[in-house]
Order: C-alpha cells, then structure tokens, then sequence
C-alpha cells in the first residue's frame, strides 16, 4: 500500500489532520440527534412521536454501539494495529450511515444508531493512541487536545445544520442531517489509508525494520542509523523489554500492582472518563434544547437558537487546552474545570428553584458558563490521559477499556436524562453539582502529572509506590522526571558491555590454561 513520503513536522500534522477528521465525526454524530428528536417535526412524524423514554432510547443506543466497538478494540485492537481499526471505524460507520439514512422503522433505526456506535467506538478507542505515539511528550498534550477542539466543532455543525434544515418540509429535514456524517467517514478512511502505522506498534509486534523506518520519517531523518533514530529505537526497545520481560501478554496483567501497578493505570483510566460523563457534560450536549425547554420553560424555537449558540461557546472554550494543557499540566486543569462546573451548577440551581423567568435566563447563562469550563478541562484531558498514563504493552487495552467506560456512562446519563428531567426539572443539576465537587480531591490525590514525559518515561510513574502511587507526596503530582527512559538505556548498555567484558576475561583465562 502507498504511503504518503511527508516527513517530520508535516507527518505528525497530516497524522493530526486525520486524527481530527476522527474525532470531528465523533462530535457530529453526538451532537446530530438532539435538534431533531423531542419535536413536532418531520422526524416525530415519521416515527411516531416518540417519548421521553424512547427518545433517550434513540439517543443512547449509539452509546451501546460505541461501548460494543469498545470492546471489540479491547480483545482484538492490539493485534489488528492502530491503523487497521481507524479504517476498520470508518467504514463501519458508512454502513451504519446508510442504515439511519434510509430507516422507515424505529428498528431500523435502533439497528443504524447501534452500528454506527460501533464504528465509533473502534475510532475512540484507537484514534488518542494512535496520535499519541506519533509525536512527541512536549507536543503530545497540545495535539491531542486539538482532537478535542475539532469534536466541538462537529457538534457545531450537527446543532446549525439541524436548525437550519427545521425549516425544510419533508424527509429530508431529519434525511439529510444523519446522512451527512458519511462524508466525514469518507474523509477519515481515505487519510488513514496513506498515513503509517503506529512506529511503537510495529516494533511490539515484530516489525521492527519497519517501525524504525517510520520514526526515522518522524524525525524528520535521512536514514533509520541517524543517531536521533537510534537513540529513539533504543528508548522504544529497553521499554519494550521491561514491560514483557513476562513473556507473552495475559489478560491479569491488567490486575498487577507493584512498581509497573497496570492495575492503578487501568483505574486511572477508567475513572476520568466515569468523571467527564458525570460532570453532566452530555445532559447538555446531546440535550441542550430538551433540557432550556423542560427545565427553563422557554420555546421550542428560542431553545434551538439557544442550543446552537452553547455549542459555539463550547468550541470557543475548547481552544484555551491548546495553550494550557502543555504549560499548566493535566491535573491543574481537570480541578479548575471540576470546581467551576460545580459552582456554575450550584447557582444555576439556586436560579431556578426562584422560578422567575429573569432567573430562568440567568440560569441559562451559567449552562453557558459550564461550557467554557468544560472545555478548559473535562472535554479534552480524558481522551488525552488514557494514552498517556498507560505502557505501551496494554496502552490499546487501556484505552478501549476506558472507552467502554466512558460510552456506558454516557448511555446511562443520556437514557436517564429525559425522564429524570420531566420528574424533577431543574433538581438534576444538583446531582452532577455534588459529582463534580468530588472529583477535585479524587484528581489531587490519585492522578500523577504527565505533562512533558515521553511515553516510555511513564513505565516509572508509580514506582514510589503507596495508596496514592507516589501522588500524594510528590510536588505538583509529578512522580518521575523527564527523560528517566534515558538512564535505562544507559543501564542496559552498561550490563551489556559488562557482559561483554566478562566473556572476553573469560576467553583469555581458557587461552592462558592451553598454553
């Protein structure tokens, strides 16, 4: 298959470039549903108006798929590679397409909603890991964060295509909205076709001529006996042997403790996605003008608008993690979001316990507010720290698990909103008020800082060991300094040339006793 002979800075922005078109399919389709369900339009008439039980439904039987796709990634993703299962989620998700496109029945659409989820769910599973074991630790943040960006503005262009097309008659009002998404999936299987595979994937699983050769077209290198490649070739290898000095992967190595501690890894993974779907960020997302029009008492029309324009500031707050996410660190963010997502949460339930329509528009404001603090902190870092706190030997694993995680809790979320929101209104956003003040100590105490490490130093990360890992009484969460694979790769080269040197004393010993 032909790749594309791009090398250096425009290898790692054309592997963005497809990694972003990934994550801007994911944010469409989350985002397409929520201007067309819950109305009295085409849609509704279509299938029959339905519910609020089987709008969540409709809604949240693609968080099943997604959560299936998940799975999937999880028992075959390592072996598949991270490339084959990007393209693997691409056309998975133009069949699915095609079967929402064209559904006449609630079971095809079930079936449609649930397929799509699938190809999904192999995309978020695969698409963090993928770029994060293209570039480097100093930019790494950064570039997955702009992933994130881009999911914002797929739900952007989902809520604006949804209300302009309201004012369409016919099929094609809800037709066209789902039907769309198939050309972000054509655009996704047609870059990752010609992008290359995953340099550390490679070299795991035998093939190492051409992993080198892809890192020397990262390194911007001539040749793969560049000594910028060797070094990199010789951090990658001394990693690789660490982690399966073992022997071959088995499935309780996920449970293991001690130095490695993949168990607290795989914990660490799962709880900040269980922490991003908590914090309520779905409720408004997916449900942004069920939740103006149920909870605030404002019109069908006036909700839409509404809707479109809190995705807009979604995306504009989505943008700060670029320049912060790199300087400030993970954990910084993820409590700053936390505690202002509580505070905009709290007053907004303050302002609607009064009942007044002035509060019900001061409410609406700190729905507004929460998006920005969304986008400081919950929206980008729990795609980002999967991949990062993980080693390479079970980085695909953690990441589907955490995937899975994050899309069950998405379709526990998303399936309980609506009726929860026509039993006790406004009283939801107390809930996830106490959820998110919650996660600030959990995220001091337990998450260590991956700012700036390179994949390989985090085999470290939890050697000092302890109920935190190390985190508690480390300065800042940083619990293993940069560039620590370095002193490993001088170990093992010192054990090597020692052994070297015994063998040599050895040889001249038999020689001298023959003389």
């Amino acid at each position: 298959m032909w790749i594309v002979r791009l090398r250096g800075k425009y290898l790692v922005w054309a592997i963005t470039a497809c990694c972003c078109q990934g994550f801007l399919l994911l944010g469409y389709d989350q985002g397409v549903m929520s201007g067309i369900i819950g109305a009295n339009n085409q849609f509704g008439a279509d299938f029959g108006h339905p519910d609020p039980t089987t709008q969540g439904t409709i809604v949240a039987l693609y968080d099943i798929g997604c959560a299936v796709g998940s799975l999937i990634t999880f028992v075959w993703g390592e072996s598949i590679g991270r490339k084959r299962m990007i393209m693997a989620g691409a056309s998975t998700m133009l069949v699915g397409t095609a079967i929402l496109t064209s559904s006449t029945t609630l079971a095809q659409l079930y079936v449609g909603r649930i397929v799509t989820g699938i190809g999904n769910g192999f995309n978020s599973s695969s698409i963090p890991v993928y770029q994060s074991e293209t570039c480097g630790g100093m930019i790494r943040g950064t570039l997955v964060c702009l992933n994130s960006t881009v999911t914002i503005i797929g739900l952007v262009i989902a809520y604006w295509l949804d209300y302009g097309m309201s004012y369409v008659s016919g099929p094609a009002q809800w037709r066209l909205p789902i039907g769309f998404q198939a050309v972000f999936a054509l655009c996704l299987l047609l870059q990752v076709l010609v992008l290359p595979d995953s340099p550390r994937w490679c070299m795991a699983h035998g093939r190492v001529e051409e992993g080198v050769r892809i890192l020397a077209q990262l390194e911007d290198r001539d040749s793969p006996d560049h000594p910028d490649v060797v070094a990199k070739r010789k951090e990658i290898e001394v990693s690789l042997a660490q982690e399966s000095a073992g022997g071959p992967f088995r499935y309780r190595e996920l449970l293991q403790g001690g130095p490695l501690g993949n168990f607290r890894r795989i914990c660490l993974c799962v709880g900040v996605n269980v922490m991003q779907q908590f914090t309520g960020s779905n409720m408004i997302n997916y449900l942004a003008p069920v939740v103006y029009q149920n909870t605030m008492g404002l019109s069908r029309n006036l909700s839409l608008i509404l809707g479109g324009f809190t995705s807009v500031t979604y995306m504009i707050a989505s943008f700060i993690p670029l320049w912060t996410v790199d300087r400030y660190g993970r954990r910084v963010l993820l409590m700053t979001s936390a505690t202002g997502l509580s505070l905009c949460f709290v007053i907004a339930s303050i302002l609607l316990s009064i009942g007044t329509k002035g509060a019900a528009y001061g409410a609406t404001a700190m729905v507004f507010i929460f998006q920005i603090f969304l986008g400081i902190g919950y929206l980008p870092i729990p795609w980002l720290y999967p991949a990062e706190i993980t080693t390479t030997r079970i980085r695909a694993r953690g990441s589907a698990i955490s995937s899975f995680f994050n899309w069950m809790c998405v379709f526990a979320v998303v399936e309980m909103t609506p009726p929860a929101i026509a039993n006790i209104g406004w009283r939801v956003f107390i809930i996830f008020a106490i959820f998110n003040a919650l996660w600030v100590p959990l995220v001091y105490i337990f998450f260590p800082e991956t700012k700036g490490l390179e994949l390989e130093d985090v085999d470290h990360i939890f050697e000092k060991g302890g109920i935190t890992g190390g985190v508690w009484s480390s300065p800042g969460g940083r619990t293993v300094e940069r560039r620590r694979i370095v002193r490993d790769v001088e170990e093992t080269e010192g054990k090597n040339k020692g052994s070297v040197e015994v063998r040599i004393e050895d040889e001249g010993s038999k020689g001298d006793r023959f003389r």
